[in-house]
């Protein structure tokens, strides 16, 4: 399946920090991609290096196949930055005016129909609009240019739940019509649960875990039982975070085999859950252990 983005061993240092780090992925096109961490965990670093308005200092990447800084790459790419960015002294009309001058592929019946449909006064000023309103615009600019792949970083972070929950069904709506790949940023699990299935979980600027929503939950549960060492865990089951009591523990493992151990009670595991334990394991462990290689999933370093 065609790669939407690679990355080997990148990189991004500013100064003496590094803000990405020995970042090795494979991403198949054709999915909704939930890149989650904490803040300052390298998200939006990686974006902007898939989006070519950054050079990596370490290692390469490639977007629909090519370099993210070409100009026949930038035409494929559209990109809603954090903030929504719209020009507040132009109108909506402004705004799809630019969007055709600017871009070459620029589909004016989508724009206006999407416009329509939201019911977005073409004479209104983005000034006045609402936060909502302004990311329903944004996202509109976006899918007009008829990208490729669309790139989204914390479009959500600033806006009502209902808000936030239209801007999504829209999203979702747009990408199953155009058959769009997405790389859509958050720091909130609930909206990518309903969004993605595809996940990158990001950690002090290294990726920690990577690959199909459905496999990874598959290949990790959580195991409650008497309390136990987890060295005397089976070799195939790699623990990712344990918790003990006087008696009891828990653990998240992942492992491709079943287990057949009777003193444990399996259950499944939430993305959340997922995510959290990876969280947890990264404030926890000098660096992420290392996972076997397997398709379709990411490396992980």
């Amino acid at each position: 399946m065609t790669a939407v983005l690679q990355a080997q061993d990148l990189g991004k240092k500013y100064g003496r920090r590094w803000a990405l780090r020995d970042c090795t992925i494979d991403v198949p096109a054709g999915h909704v991609v939930g890149l989650v961490g904490p803040n300052g965990a390298g998200k939006t670093t990686l974006l902007k290096l898939a989006c070519g308005q950054l050079a990596p200092t370490a290692g390469g990447i490639t977007v629909l196949g090519g370099p993210p800084a070409g100009q026949a790459q930038l035409a494929r790419v559209g990109f809603v930055a954090q903030d929504t960015p719209t020009y507040a002294g132009l109108t909506v009309a402004d705004h799809l005016r630019l969007g055709a001058r600017l871009n070459p592929g620029w589909d004016a019946a989508l724009a206006q129909e999407r416009v329509d449909r939201l019911g977005l006064d073409p004479r209104r000023r983005a000034a006045k609009l609402s936060g909502g309103e302004r990311a329903q615009l944004a996202l509109t600019l976006g899918l007009a240019k008829r990208p490729e792949l669309l790139v989204l970083d914390e479009p959500v972070a600033a806006l009502d739940p209902l808000a936030r929950r239209d801007f999504l069904r829209g999203l979702m709506e747009a990408t199953a019509e155009h058959e769009l790949s997405v790389l859509l940023s958050s720091h909130l699990v609930s909206d990518l649960e309903r969004t993605c299935d595809y996940l990158i979980v990001l950690v002090d600027s290294r990726v920690r875990l990577a690959g199909e929503v459905d496999e990874l939950l598959a290949t990790h549960h959580r195991l409650t039982g008497p309390r136990r060492d987890p060295g005397r865990l089976p070799a195939g089951q790699h623990v990712v975070s344990a918790r003990h009591t006087e008696r009891q523990s828990t653990f998240i493992v992942r492992t491709d085999g079943p287990i057949l151990d009777p003193a444990w009670t399996v259950s499944r595991l939430t993305m959340e859950d997922l995510v959290l334990a990876y969280l947890e394991q990264a404030a926890t462990a000098p660096a992420p252990a290392a996972v076997p290689r397997r398709p379709a999933l990411a490396v992980l370093r």
